[in-house]
């Protein structure tokens, strides 16, 4: 069996839905999801000009898809973002150096595209279009050995996977049965001694809504110092956050070393932006973090993940893909490996939605109670087939 054809185009984006249309029918939804219009900090929230919505400065990018066909009419489907410039990686070079390849060697694949990219660096944009290339791989594997991706990579490590919920939609993450949830945290570093009081009241009034027996993290997505993240971490001792989450920007890893050592009691957690795994193995190096969360759509697929969550294991640190449970992709890596207990679903949707009636994989499993199952369908039962595809390309 050869490769004879990858090929990658824009489509929708089937990670995160709203459900929503302002002023149109709506059915079963309450209100408008919290992110519609939420404030939330993040690393250009010291200009005001930018600082109110993240969609205001970060690009109007298609998601991305790919195909990948061998010879015998076998195929796989792989996703992830930044629609031209992943596409035009995929389609004009990483593609047509792998015609002809073994689509059964993910490892030795995975290792080709990461050596290609090297004149630009594999990490950043070659990272999405490396990782959407190595998703459709390993869907094609488990399609020709008529088995789900999860068995490939090692077979389920648990009955069920245990989910929290992220969002500020607190009420309705409660609703849903998790018992775990996240906040995006609203102010950072510019709103100073404000911006601390702020992100207090918030913790504060989510705290008293869960109650003690719900775990509470914070997401502070690149948008503190060091010493905001501090006295942040000071003020909400009180409210027994399990997590504060990608407080700094991702490359100063000396930032990160300078913040492990003032905050030794407080669990952190990052390496969403993180590409490749040698970022993560400096990270394991310097214990900056207590938890990994690479996006397995962005990092370099599940080939990546699979060796960031060993490496995370030999060194005693724990990963939670990001929005891992977002995608029949993450489902299976995170099901699979023993060393991710937990999943993080991105509550999107409007509450009052059904979770199954906002994602874009039509074959995908969504969390029940707080746990879910992936689906048993080979390769990563995401529901779709070559003809199918058409309806979500744009």
């Amino acid at each position: 069996m050869k490769i004879s054809k990858i090929e990658a185009f824009p489509i929708e984006n089937l990670t995160i839905r709203s459900g929503w249309t302002e002023g149109g029918d709506n059915g079963t939804a309450r209100r408008a999801p919290w992110q519609v219009a939420a404030e939330v900090a993040n690393p250009m929230s010291r200009y005001p000009r930018y600082r109110a919505l993240r969609e205001s400065w970060r690009g109007k990018f298609d998601a991305v898809g790919v195909l990948v066909t061998a010879n015998d009419g076998s195929w796989g489907f792989g996703t992830s973002v930044f629609g031209p410039a992943t596409t035009s990686l995929v389609n004009d070079h990483l593609g047509p150096l792998l015609l002809g390849e073994n689509p059964m060697a993910t490892d030795r694949l995975f290792d080709m595209m990461m050596r290609i990219s090297s004149p630009y660096s594999p990490a950043g944009l070659a990272s999405y279009a490396i990782s959407a290339i190595d998703l459709a791989l390993w869907d094609l594997k488990g399609r020709v050995l008529n088995m789900p991706v999860y068995e490939l990579a090692g077979g389920p490590a648990r009955e069920r996977q245990y989910c929290y919920a992220t969002g500020n939609d607190t009420d309705w993450h409660m609703e849903l049965g998790f018992t775990g949830t996240k906040l995006a945290c609203p102010y950072g570093a510019a709103d100073g001694r404000d911006g601390l009081r702020g992100n207090e009241e918030l913790v504060a009034k989510t705290r008293e809504l869960i109650g003690p027996d719900v775990e509470l993290m914070l997401d502070c997505w690149m948008a503190f110092d060091v010493e905001f993240a501090v006295r942040l971490a000071e003020r909400l001792r009180p409210y027994d956050l399990k997590w504060i989450e990608d407080c700094l920007i991702p490359e100063d890893l000396p930032a990160h070393k300078a913040l492990r050592e003032r905050l030794p009691w407080m669990t952190l957690t990052g390496g969403e932006h993180w590409y490749t795994p040698h970022a993560f193995f400096a990270g394991a190096r310097d214990r900056v973090f207590d938890i990994f969360q690479p996006d397995i759509h962005w990092a370099g697929g599940l080939t990546a993940c699979r060796r960031i969550a060993d490496m995370a294991d030999a060194a005693g640190l724990e990963v939670i893909l990001h929005a891992g449970m977002n995608s029949p992709y993450g489902q299976h890596l995170t099901y699979a490996h023993p060393n991710m207990r937990w999943g993080e679903y991105f509550v999107g949707g409007a509450p009052g939605l059904p979770l199954e009636n906002i994602t874009g994989y039509p074959g995908m499993a969504v969390p029940q109670d707080g746990y879910c199952v992936p689906s048993d369908a080979p390769g990563f039962g995401h529901g779709f087939t070559p003809d199918t595809l058409d309806k979500i390309t744009i």
